[in-house]
């Protein structure tokens, strides 16, 4: 059955977002401006992100949060916002190894210390609202990380969460760490971590509880992917929120995070053109 003129239209005008996004992730290059009329809602962005899934060639191995500032917010609307993550942009990080991840030139690039969730079964069908306790039960094992935050759209964040949402959460990568070993039962504070770029320190930060804040985060990506008709499933990765902060790089730029005992996660910015000559990305 076919819908009426006006939600054709908003499909029409989300996948015509979407497909400009898509276009410039997968050529490596940067956009000037929004491909469009920014969305009015967080509804309307997703919306876009949706279409944008259905045409990036790849499956969603996990999701990103990020926070929202409460300026910014929609009237008892959500916190926190989610984008997804690719298989193809996952990557095994192990201490002191440094690895690349790639960046648009002329857009927007940056790392973010991380905690990462992999979930141990799938949510059950149907549940759209969720506790952090009941999101803890989900959860296999907690890693280190750090997220490669990144966009074609230079000014995605300066622009807003529905920008942010519209384009993938503002993700372009994961670096996956080793696991927090006895996470459960880890004293207080969790961790403390520093994040530097090319030697210099950027940014610090700790997380004293789980539950003060990144299982608020994973509840909140279980009830936002289950009310947009993506339950999260098992095996799945959920990145937490920055514990340092979100911290600009460019190309030929290093980054590290020194997350004290667990160890230091290390990688370096390379264009998104030349990453992708390097392993064989047809143009």
């Amino acid at each position: 059955m076919g819908g009426t003129d006006e939600s054709i239209g908003e499909t029409e005008r989300a996948d015509a977002v979407a497909r400009q996004f898509v276009q410039a992730r997968r050529d490596g290059l940067a956009l000037h401006d929004f491909p469009g009329a920014i969305p009015p809602t967080l509804s309307d962005a997703y919306r876009i992100q949706d279409a944008a899934i259905r045409h990036w060639p790849d499956r969603i191995i996990g999701w990103k949060v990020g926070y929202i500032a409460p300026e910014l917010r929609e009237t008892a609307g959500d916190e926190r916002l989610v984008g997804p993550i690719f298989a193809g942009q996952l990557q095994l990080a192990e201490p002191g190894v440094s690895v690349d991840f790639p960046v648009f030139a002329g857009g927007f690039a940056a790392v973010e210390a991380e905690l990462a969730f992999r979930l141990g079964v799938d949510a059950p069908a149907g549940k759209i609202q969720w506790t952090p306790g009941e999101a803890a039960a989900l959860v296999a094992d907690l890693h280190i990380g750090i997220e490669t935050a990144g966009s074609p759209l230079a000014t995605i964040n300066e622009l807003g969460p529905r920008v942010v949402v519209s384009d993938f959460g503002n993700n372009a990568g994961m670096l996956l760490g080793p696991k927090i070993p006895d996470w459960r039962d880890a004293r207080t504070p969790l961790l403390g971590c520093a994040s530097f770029i090319d030697g210099h320190k950027v940014g610090e930060g700790s997380v004293e509880t789980l539950a003060g804040g990144p299982l608020i985060a994973l509840a909140l990506a279980l009830s936002r992917c289950a009310r947009n008709g993506r339950p999260l499933r098992a095996g799945q990765l959920v990145t937490t929120g920055a514990v340092t902060g979100i911290h600009d790089i460019v190309a030929g730029q290093s980054a590290t995070v020194d997350f004290g005992v667990y160890g230091s996660l290390c990688c370096r910015a390379v264009d998104a053109r030349d990453y992708m000559r390097a392993r064989g990305v047809p143009a």
